[in-house]
């Protein structure tokens, strides 16, 4: 399955940038490198970096879980793994694009993460299975997934706002917004599903 080799590739990649700063110092979404050095490649390779073990596991644990439901989706063979890779990769980039318009003179700032990527994929799931339960958190209560869109939604842009925990909640929403918009773009039955299904059709 595509998730996996994007969670094995994912992990080895960040497991060699913790014990290389080098290694970080290129991949890391640094925007100056970006806009001066046309380095765009950083555009999709900080979402193969984490700032730690925790970071990594929680963003490779989301993915595990919601990405096995949305590569199948997109078909079997060839055309399905393609398909869905594209969505995720396009996703990293996409999310981040706003975080680097609004700091790309910013020499101090620095981002990394796959984040976009993964809420991207959530947020396709809750597309897919508005009902299904989901647990925030660190609360072990499962609520319906749509809830837990708009509760996330709404934590993000308070978050964004307020600022200073270190946290992208940027890419977290434009991911989002991303991963919504391309399924509904890309699968033309979806949105229809959707509307039925939060109706209870």
């Amino acid at each position: 399955m595509i998730t996996i080799a994007i969670i094995a590739i994912t992990v080895l990649v960040s497991w060699q940038a913790f014990n290389n700063r080098r290694l970080e110092d290129r991949l890391i979404l640094w925007p100056p490198a970006v806009s001066r050095h046309r380095q765009y490649d950083r555009l999709l390779t900080h979402g193969f970096i984490h700032a730690d073990w925790q970071h990594l596991i929680f963003n490779m644990i989301t993915l595990f879980f919601f990405g096995r439901h949305v590569e199948q989706v997109f078909g079997g063979g060839i055309a399905g793994m393609v398909g869905f890779l594209f969505f995720y990769l396009s996703a990293i980039v996409m999310a981040i694009l706003p975080t680097y318009l609004r700091h790309k003179n910013d020499s101090h700032y620095r981002s990394l993460g796959a984040s976009g990527g993964v809420s991207a994929v959530m947020f396709a799931f809750i597309l897919l299975a508005p009902w299904a339960k989901m647990v925030i958190f660190p609360i072990p209560i499962p609520v319906p997934a749509i809830i837990y869109a708009v509760l996330y939604v709404a934590y993000s842009i308070w978050m964004d706002k307020r600022g200073g925990d270190n946290v992208n909640h940027s890419a977290h929403l434009f991911g989002a917004a991303y991963g919504v918009l391309f399924m509904a773009a890309t699968q033309p039955g979806v949105l229809p599903n959707f509307v039925r299904q939060l109706g209870g059709g």
